[in-house]
């Protein structure tokens, strides 16, 4: 699920910085599956406002560019560290997000293979530091222009993480102009929750390679980074499915399974 997809004449390909990117066309769908009842949940809102609303089709195309943008900046953090060590790499969007894809070197003898667990640790890193920084730019940006954040708080009805409480985020006046409000909700709502779980300790994700990269850095074994992956998607599991958040549970179901077929592979499971 989680690897490079196949390329076809719908992708939509361009250059960014000396990155060569590709847009499967996949990336649209699971912006679709994942924004639908965000989406629709803003229509509902504008319309009970006594405003109006754009309607379901606009916002969708709203939210899908501004998710687009957001992970196109995490992985842009990807591609600038394997750049930082030598390495060239092409980024790719697709329907569980995108991928930074190591494809050159520019030295002799240095590959994404070659990297030390510190420089792996840092590449792993970067991704999602530049999604949360970008949020927290445009969150600064707005406070500066005297607008309180309500985003935020939609972000902690879906996973409770206390930004609302952040203080001074809610101070302010609020923002009336609905397409202002649906870009910076559509923009914070996957930039922080998508950087987020993406640093949760599961392999593949980027906090399971950061803690692989620990636990080497300390001594350890693979293993025992695949265990903690096992477990922590285990746990994952059982959240998003009390939550009723039946497709992520579903993900790190089948994650926690790969682990474990991982951790068979080793010979140091029992």
């Amino acid at each position: 699920m989680l690897q490079d997809p196949p390329e076809s004449n719908y992708d939509i390909r361009f250059e960014l910085f000396g990155f060569p990117v590709r847009i499967a066309w996949s990336f649209w769908l699971g912006a679709l599956i994942f924004g639908f009842n965000l989406v629709r949940g803003v229509d509902g809102m504008f319309l009970h406002s006594g405003d109006g609303s754009p309607g379901q089709l606009p916002l969708l195309m709203l939210w899908a560019l501004c998710m687009l943008v957001s992970i196109l900046i995490h992985e842009l953090g990807h591609a600038f560290a394997f750049r930082q060590f030598g390495i060239q790499s092409s980024i790719v969007l697709y329907h569980f997000g995108g991928l930074a894809i190591p494809s050159s070197s520019f030295g002799m003898g240095r590959s994404a293979g070659r990297l030390t667990e510190k420089q792996d640790l840092w590449v792993a890193l970067a991704g999602p530091l530049a999604q949360i920084v970008s949020a927290a730019l445009l969150v600064g940006g707005l406070k500066v222009a005297g607008f309180r954040i309500e985003a935020l708080a939609i972000v902690d009805s879906v996973v409770p993480l206390g930004l609302a409480k952040i203080p001074g985020v809610m101070e302010g006046d609020p923002i009336t102009s609905h397409g202002l409000y649906a870009i910076v909700l559509f923009y914070i709502f996957p930039s922080v929750l998508w950087a987020l779980l993406n640093l949760v300790p599961v392999w593949p994700l980027d906090g399971g390679r950061i803690m692989n990269s620990l636990v080497m850095i300390n001594g350890g074994q693979r293993d025992q980074a695949l265990w903690i992956s096992v477990i922590s998607a285990g746990l994952l599991t059982l959240y998003a499915f009390k939550q009723h958040q039946t497709f992520m549970g579903i993900l790190f179901l089948s994650l926690a399974f790969s682990n474990y077929q991982m951790l068979q592979q080793t010979g140091r499971w029992r």
